[in-house]
């Protein structure tokens, strides 16, 4: 029995397709390093932290008032005393396709919010979101 060559040619593609399987997405570029905030008051650190990255505030780069900038506008009382060098910022975040999505928070405004960060070239965006407003900052290589 001979089998018609359209049948060949769907069997050959039907293995092909199993053989090959789905294409994996990409991983998102690294995003390791230091990156100079879109105001340029400050320099962020993003680093590795268990099976996420995360990142922290390492440098200031406009003076601080006497004994350091603090986190005074924290919705917790009990956290406006806490200096802000060095303070995480950026956790939980794990590759999702081409970003990095997790949990941040704004020192500047006492805001937590949803957190996506991914490389453009030379420039590291980040994304944050509360509710349905979003923003979106570009940080430079520090």
């Amino acid at each position: 029995m001979k089998l018609p060559k359209t049948a060949i040619l769907a069997a050959s593609a039907a293995m092909a397709a199993l053989t090959l399987g789905s294409p994996a997405s990409a991983a998102p570029a690294p995003i390791t390093g230091a990156w100079k905030t879109d105001d340029g008051k400050s320099v962020i650190q993003f680093y590795k932290c268990g099976q996420s990255m995360c990142g922290k505030i390492s440098q200031f780069l406009v003076p601080e008032p006497a004994g350091g900038a603090r986190d005074t506008e924290n919705p917790d009382k009990a956290k406006r005393d806490r200096k802000l060098l060095g303070m995480r910022i950026f956790w939980n975040l794990s590759a999702d396709g081409s970003r990095f999505e997790g949990k941040g928070y704004s020192p500047e405004d006492g805001r937590y919010f949803d957190a996506e960060v991914w490389r453009d070239g030379s420039e590291l965006k980040v994304k944050g979101c509360v509710l349905v407003f979003c923003r979106t900052a570009k940080f430079t290589k520090a």
